[in-house]
């Protein structure tokens, strides 16, 4: 199979999980290279993800690591043979690479948690906001590439308002609510559409207000997805330049426990509603 220049995020992520099951199971690059009939440089690759690997071989290398857990198995089998090519694909060589993973892991996800305190979730921004945002950057963008980052980001909204939507959990600070990224104007119209989309079934805005009591957690925003198995969740760090994918069991676990606790002191749901509602009417 011939080398990859560029894997994705996607691929470095089998290439990477194999890897930890190797290494759980004590062997060497070299030793489970033997399994599979090839040498150290080829498995080395694979666990790169600037090589290939079939779902067959996947199967034969858990099976040789040990791995008891089938449904992980299973999901890097998956991972292995998908040949998905997206809507983010036209956007390949136009956009940074972490832009097209970011839109890839969101296809593939289960649910989505957010956590900001500085800018409306992007899942929920409304165009003039995400402009507003992009604009921003130091060096400025050209027209065309401020623009392609605009239309990406309204495009990934896809995962939350197409036919089979994934869960989806925000907690959002009153600061992202108040700052005005854009005018009084654009400002009124992205509440109404956080309102209008915390409305969905599948859907859950919750607002931390000013006025909360020992609340220290302000520097913690943060984009959760969830993986097909726990296991292959991830964390993202998102920025107007692109994204950084967190996989370590250790940093999930911690994300995990992160979200659940800002979660906790939170407004519910309606009252939270309510509080974007008098955030409007004030403007």
């Amino acid at each position: 199979m011939a080398r990859r220049k560029q894997p994705t995020a996607r691929q470095e992520r089998l290439g990477a999980e194999l890897r930890k099951l190797r290494e759980a199971a004590g062997l060497k690059g070299r030793e489970a290279a033997a399994l599979l009939g090839t040498d150290s440089a080829q498995m080395s690759q694979i666990e790169f993800g600037t090589a290939g690997v079939s779902g067959e071989r996947v199967r034969r290398l858990a099976a040789h690591y040990a791995c008891t857990d089938t449904e992980l198995t299973e999901a890097l089998v998956a991972m292995a043979s998908d040949r998905t090519r997206g809507w983010w694909e036209e956007y390949r060589s136009l956009l940074p690479t972490p832009f097209l993973d970011l839109a890839e892991l969101e296809h593939h996800c289960t649910y989505r948690l957010d956590v900001e305190f500085l800018h409306i979730p992007g899942l929920f921004q409304t165009e003039d906001y995400a402009r507003s945002v992009f604009s921003y950057r130091v060096p400025e963008l050209p027209d065309d590439d401020l623009e392609r980052r605009v239309r990406h980001r309204m495009a990934r909204k896809v995962i939350i308002e197409d036919a089979t939507p994934v869960p989806y959990e925000a907690v959002v600070h009153e600061a992202a609510l108040r700052i005005r990224v854009g005018d009084r104007t654009a400002t009124r119209a992205q509440l109404a559409r956080v309102l209008e989309l915390s409305e969905a079934d599948h859907i859950t805005v919750r607002v931390i207000p000013f006025d909360l009591d020992g609340f220290a957690g302000a520097t913690n925003s943060m984009m959760y997805v969830g993986g097909v198995v726990p296991k292959l969740d991830t964390a993202v760090r998102d920025a107007p330049q692109g994204a950084g994918f967190i996989d370590s069991e250790a940093q999930l676990g911690a994300f995990r426990t992160l979200f659940r606790k800002v979660e906790a002191v939170s407004l519910e749901p309606e009252r939270s509603r309510d509080f974007i509602r008098r955030l409007t009417k004030e403007l």
